[in-house]
């Protein structure tokens, strides 16, 4: 069984936007055991997909992706 979660982002620009979905890149790159994640984007809105083998998995990596989405935008209101 597979656990997912979808969260959608609207963010300011269609450049803010590609900037925070392409700062995610090389971690949905990465080969992580039991887990699977992927960004989409369109305009000024992103999707976060991740999908994992169990629930706990699926936390923490839900954790950890909201987190640097936390940070990008905190580097971008600093900025």
């Amino acid at each position: 069984m597979h656990h997912s979660a979808r969260f959608v982002f609207i963010v300011d620009s269609e450049k803010e936007a590609a900037i925070i979905a392409d700062a995610l890149q090389p971690e949905i790159t990465q080969n992580v055991p039991k887990t699977r994640a992927s960004v989409t984007r369109s305009g000024n809105t992103f999707v976060l997909d991740v999908t994992a083998k169990d629930v706990s998995s699926l936390r923490a990596a839900c954790n950890s992706y909201l987190r640097w989405i936390s940070t990008a935008q905190s580097v971008k209101e600093s900025i």
